[in-house]
């Protein structure tokens, strides 16, 4: 998901510690390491944070959120499968470092199947797709018509080969027929600023970061990825309700453990972070963002990552998409 804004995430320190917090009956000691496998002040870091204060109060335990980011999430995601399976180091991940990174990527050095248990889902985030008003469409059905007209001559932009906005668009043009070129970023702040400047014509990202270019003209927002509007960007249609039935794709945010991680921890950790999720603040914060709070039990969970990785494996497939 793409960084949002620094004034969207308020000021955060490098890392929180909650220590001396009164222990429930029953918790445990030590403290938990909550890895985050991107760099600070993007919306997994966001998550992590979100989650870190929280968390400690239910568990009476201090936590401390960890920045490990590099290779697509592979540096953080790998230190976690690695880690001792005793229920203080957890991975607070993002679906496209979950299931993106290893449908392209071979050799990981773990398998996102086996090496990890789910925990839970924190949040499912919906994508916008952004269209600079040099293209005269106002619809999807009419950008549909109008690069189908026009075949290889529009760009979309992603922050990077592989990325889940790249592997989303993919998707979405073989469903839709269509032939638009892929301009990869290093990051969706470069991408932002050349769809803002019309070098490519087409985003589909998260919205945070690019919402206040739609209040003001600079770009259309054509629809969302979501099975419903969402109530922030209530203006905005659903892909189904702009010609794509069934165009339902959803970026997540979720807590795994390592594999060997006992039962009685994990189902003690899975309580503790369906109960935040449900928190009136957790859930104000993460809607702020343009995010969607839903229950899903840790065993479906893991069921999303098998789909979901089987589903993007053969979309990198089709796309012909390789490791850089």
């Amino acid at each position: 998901m793409a960084p949002t804004r620094r004034a969207l995430l308020g000021a955060v320190p490098a890392a929180l510690t909650l220590p001396g917090l009164a222990r429930p009956a029953g918790a445990q000691s030590g403290t938990i390491t909550l890895i985050v496998p991107t760099a600070p002040a993007g919306t997994t870091d966001f998550a992590g944070r979100l989650l870190a204060e929280p968390l400690a109060r239910r568990l009476g335990q201090s936590v401390v959120v960890e920045n490990r980011a590099g290779a697509n999430g592979a540096i953080g995601t790998g230190a976690v499968a690695r880690a001792r399976p005793d229920g203080t180091t957890l991975l607070v991940q993002y679906s496209g470092y979950h299931v993106g990174t290893p449908a392209i990527v071979p050799n990981l050095g773990y398998d996102v199947v086996k090496d990890f248990a789910p925990v839970g889902l924190l949040m499912d985030a919906p994508q916008v797709l952004f269209l600079h008003p040099s293209v005269p469409a106002k619809t999807v059905a009419e950008l549909v018509d109008y690069a189908k007209a026009r075949p290889g001559e529009l760009n979309y932009a992603s922050s990077g080969n592989g990325s889940m906005q790249h592997l989303v668009t993919e998707l979405w043009k073989q469903q839709a027929g269509l032939d638009i070129a892929h301009v990869p970023y290093r990051g969706t702040g470069p991408a932002t600023q050349d769809l803002l400047t019309g070098r490519v014509q087409m985003f589909i990202t998260t919205p945070p970061p690019l919402m206040p270019y739609v209040k003001d003209g600079s770009l259309r927002a054509l629809a969302i990825t979501s099975a419903e509007r969402h109530p922030a960007l209530p203006e905005v249609p659903t892909m189904a309700e702009s010609g794509q039935p069934g165009f339902v794709q959803l970026a997540w945010f979720a807590v795994f453990a390592p594999a060997a991680t006992p039962e009685p921890v994990l189902k003690r950790l899975s309580d503790a972070v369906a109960a935040v999720v449900q928190e009136p603040d957790f859930r104000r914060r993460a809607e702020e963002q343009g995010a969607v709070i839903r229950a899903l039990e840790p065993a479906a969970l893991q069921q999303r990552v098998r789909d979901e990785l089987e589903e993007w494996t053969t979309v990198a497939r089709n796309a012909n998409i390789k490791p850089e």
